[in-house]
This record gives C-alpha cells, sequence and structure tokens, in this order.
C-alpha cells in the first residue's frame, strides 16, 4: 500500500494496518485511492509503495514513481528538412554571392558553383532556407533516430518486394525447365546432380529423401529435426502470418488458429488456410457425415451408436450409399427410357426434332392450312438462283472434254450469250461439218515433193574461195540497215 512519510505508530495501529492491508488485498475492502483519484493496487511492496522522506508526501501516492521532473524545453521535433522560406527577385546586400540566398554566406553554400554569381548577374536568385533550433537534452542529441521518417523506408521494401518477385518468376522457371526435361528423358530420372542438391530453393520439401540414393534403411542423405507440432524450425509461425491485432484468434496453449489468417490473399500462394479448413476436407468430412448419419439413424429407430459400435456404424453407413446410388441409377434410367437423353449420342427422330419451329402458320374456320405451308429451303449468304445473258441454269452445270459450261446452251465460254437450243444445233451442224472437210482433205492430199536436203560440209570436204564469196554474198544480215533493199 502507498504510505505517506514514516510515522510512529502503537501496536494496536500497526495491527489494525495490516488487517486492512489484508482486506484490501482479498477484495473485501476498496482500495486506496491517491491524490489524483485513482485506486491504487493493494499488491504493490511496500518498497516500492512508500514514498522516501524528503519529498514529505502527506497523503499516499505513487506519483514519486512516475516522472514528474521532466524539463519543458525539451521537444522531439525535428528540422524541415527542405523547406522554403521567401523567394526573393533580385539580390540583396549580405546575402550568398553565389546563390542570392540570406540564410548562408559563399564559403557554407551547397549550391554548384557558378562562373558569375548571383551578386553579378541578379538572375536564379535561390529562395531562403528555413532555419530552425532546438533545446535537446542528453538522451535527445544522442538518439540517432531521432528525426528519422519512417515513410522513406518503403522504397526499401518495395525494392526488396520487386527483387524477391524476380526471384520467385525465375525459380519457377527453373522448375518448369526441370520438370520438361524429366518428361523427354524419363530414363535419368534418377540421376541427380550436385547442382541440384546445392539448390535448396528449387525443391518442394527438402525432409524427403531421393529414394534411389536411399539403398537401405540404414543410410539417410538429409535429416530434418521437428519440434513437437510436427513442423520444422524454418516454418513461420502461425501469429506472424498477420500481424494485425483484429486479425484470426491464435490460442497458445492449444496452438491453433481457426480462421484463416490472410483471407485476401491469393489461394495459389498460401500454404496455411486455418485449421478450420483440415475439418471441412479430407477424411475429416467423412467422418462426420458418418456421425450425422449414425444420429439420424438412431433417431429413426435404428439400434446403432457411433461410440459404442464404431465398425458397426460404418458397415450401415456404407450400405445406405451403395443403396442410395442404386436408387439414382434406377430412377434416372427410368426417366430415360420415358424421356428420351438429349445427351446421348443418337440421333433424334425428325418428327420430334422439327416438332416446333418459328414459322407462322394461317388455317382456317375448317382447319384447312391457308399460309405457311411451303417449305422453306436454307439458302446462303450468296445469290442464288439468278441467271444472266438469258441463260437457264448456272456455270458450271455442264461437262465436256475437261471443261465447264451451261446446260440450257451447251456453250464452254463463261458470260457468253445463251443461245438455246438454235445454238446447240449450229453448233452440232458446224462439228458435223468440220468432221467432213476434214475427211476429205485427208483423202485429196497429196504426198509432198522431196527437196534436197542441205548439207552442211563436214571435216576432209574442200571449201573453195568461190562457195565462201557466194556465202557472204547471199547472207543477211539482221543489223544491216538497208537489207530491205538487196536485190540479192
Amino acid at each position: 500500500m502507498a504510505t505517506a512519510s514514516v510515522s510512529f505508530k502503537s501496536r494496536e495501529d500497526h495491527r489494525k494496518q495490516l488487517e486492512l492491508e489484508e482486506a484490501r488485498k482479498a477484495g473485501l475492502a476498496p482500495a486506496e485511492v491517491d491524490e489524483d483519484g485513482k485506486e491504487i493496487n493493494p499488491h504493490i511492496p511496500q518498497y516500492m509503495s512508500s514514498a522516501p522522506w524528503y519529498l514529505n508526501a502527506e497523503r499516499p501516492s505513487l506519483k514519486h514513481q512516475r516522472k514528474w521532473k521532466s524539463d519543458p524545453n525539451y521537444t522531439k521535433a525535428w528540422y524541415d528538412r527542405g523547406a522554403k522560406i521567401f523567394q526573393a527577385d533580385r539580390y540583396r546586400k549580405g546575402a550568398c554571392e553565389n546563390c542570392g540566398a540570406m540564410t548562408h554566406d559563399k564559403k557554407s553554400c551547397m549550391d554548384r558553383p557558378r562562373k558569375l554569381g548571383a551578386k553579378w548577374t541578379n538572375m536564379h536568385i535561390a529562395p531562403d532556407e528555413k532555419i530552425e533550433t532546438f533545446e535537446l537534452d542528453y538522451d535527445g542529441k544522442r538518439d540517432r533516430w531521432n528525426g528519422f521518417d519512417p515513410s522513406s523506408f518503403a522504397r526499401v521494401v518495395e525494392r526488396f518486394e520487386t527483387r524477391e518477385e524476380v526471384r520467385r518468376k525465375y525459380l519457377k522457371e527453373q522448375q518448369i525447365k526441370k520438370l520438361e526435361e524429366k518428361q523427354r528423358n524419363p530414363d535419368n530420372e534418377g540421376i541427380v546432380s550436385d547442382e541440384d542438391d546445392d539448390e535448396d530453393d528449387l525443391k518442394v520439401d527438402e525432409a524427403k529423401v531421393d529414394e534411389s540414393k536411399q539403398m537401405d534403411f540404414a543410410k539417410v542423405e538429409k535429416r530434418v529435426r521437428t519440434t513437437g507440432g510436427g513442423s520444422t524450425g524454418t516454418d513461420t509461425a502461425k501469429y506472424l502470418l498477420n500481424l494485425d491485432v483484429n486479425s484470426s484468434y491464435y490460442d497458445p496453449k492449444t496452438r491453433s488458429m481457426r480462421e484463416d489468417p490472410l483471407p485476401d490473399a491469393d489461394p495459389n500462394e498460401k500454404f496455411y488456410e486455418g485449421d478450420n479448413q483440415n475439418r471441412i476436407s479430407g477424411q475429416a468430412l467423412d467422418f462426420k457425415q458418418l456421425n450425422i448419419h449414425a444420429w439420424e439413424a438412431f433417431e429413426k429407430g435404428q439400434d446403432v451408436h457411433m461410440q459404442a459400435a464404431p465398425s458397426q456404424a460404418e458397415l450401415l453407413f456404407k450400405n445406405y450409399k451403395v443403396i442410395k446410388e442404386t436408387l439414382k441409377s434406377q430412377n434416372r434410367d427410368t426417366i430415360m427410357q420415358k424421356y428420351g437423353n438429349a445427351a446421348s449420342e443418337e440421333a433424334l427422330p425428325r418428327e420430334l426434332l422439327l416438332g416446333q419451329s418459328e414459322r407462322e402458320v394461317e388455317y382456317d374456320r375448317a382447319g384447312r392450312i391457308i399460309k405457311g405451308q411451303e417449305v422453306v429451303l436454307p439458302r446462303s449468304k450468296y445469290e442464288e438462283d439468278t441467271y444472266a445473258n438469258n441463260h437457264t441454269s448456272v456455270w458450271g452445270s455442264w461437262w465436256k472434254d475437261h471443261q465447264w459450261g451451261y446446260k440450257c446452251c451447251k456453250q464452254l465460254i463463261r458470260n457468253s450469250y445463251c443461245t438455246g437450243s438454235a445454238g446447240i444445233e449450229a453448233a452440232e451442224a458446224a462439228g458435223d461439218l468440220m468432221k467432213s472437210n476434214i475427211a476429205l482433205k485427208e483423202a485429196t492430199e497429196e504426198t509432198p515433193e522431196k527437196h534436197e536436203e542441205k548439207q552442211l560440209a563436214t571435216w576432209g570436204t574442200e571449201v573453195t574461195a568461190e562457195d565462201m564469196e557466194a556465202y557472204r554474198l547471199k547472207r543477211i544480215h539482221h543489223d544491216d540497215p538497208m537489207k530491205d533493199f538487196s536485190t540479192s
């Protein structure tokens, strides 16, 4: 209890004081109040709650434990870096001769030395800096973090995150390359190089031992020490995944965190989604369904109990699932047999396929169709049933002697004018006439006269000077401009 200066007390007063302190510790009596009206913890030791004698404390208080004597001149403010207070238009007397600012001289100027200072050019006058003075105490003068701006550290964090992202992308590309090499060379899967052993970042799980290296149980290449929870020493603790105080609750006694600490993160990059994820996946979900089935069966009169006879409950649940699938398949077959299966590969009957359409049909009172009975043929995006040049058929409807033509007039020239049946008869008559003329020509043709063939001079025959002169005179020069007037 916090007491005032030590004063003489009788034995009876001392006993009453001890009883009051015990009652305050037990909560039977109200706690003692200091000068400011605040309650004093009764469990504080006496050597801490007792005020020194030189303070002359008249009432109980813990003021002597607080920092009650502080320097009013001490401040935690710091210099406003880069602040400017005034921008002059021309040089002022007493200002810096280099830049023109009044807050420093030429010797302490931090600007680039000019060839001609502002004193002579009277141009580009620098603004005056903001000068501040602080009275710091002993600790303030030696505080290495005084004036530090935490927002400036964001650039370091951004640079680190960029480097980590590039590194993660590079490692992922290396993994993809190694998987492609394994798929190309399946015979070399058991061969592991020393370079792969050094790259621990490329391994998915370091605790696994390569089966090709583990020839017997006595030889283990790598061992990993785990904690009591089965995790390695390099794993990140659950409570460090999200440092927000309003995030998922972590129970330090059971080391459990039920909710997801990072619900907004990418699910492909998360390796922990909370302990509740284990309860809704895997065999835990099957066990939950088994319990629900046992409770529902017990409510309906079945003699089944999950804790008393778990094997019997599991066997009944298996039989229930088999019977349920059988009934579902029978029901599905009945529906398919009655209504058919649209997903099957069998073609639907034409009556059912064309039973409904958007074509408008009009009937009279007697039930006869007035409009809409005509069959609509499907048309393409190209022009159809358009005949040019008096033709009644399209180009390509006639084929003869490896050529296309028109069937209506049997012409083989495209875009020609149609002559109809008269053109066909004229073409047949012209063909017959041509055949008769060819036969007549062959019959009356005489055998051609035989001309003496000119032979070239061969080796051993003599060529005289007269022959050469006659050859030169008879030879035609194609580049001679007077060749057309030659009489020879």
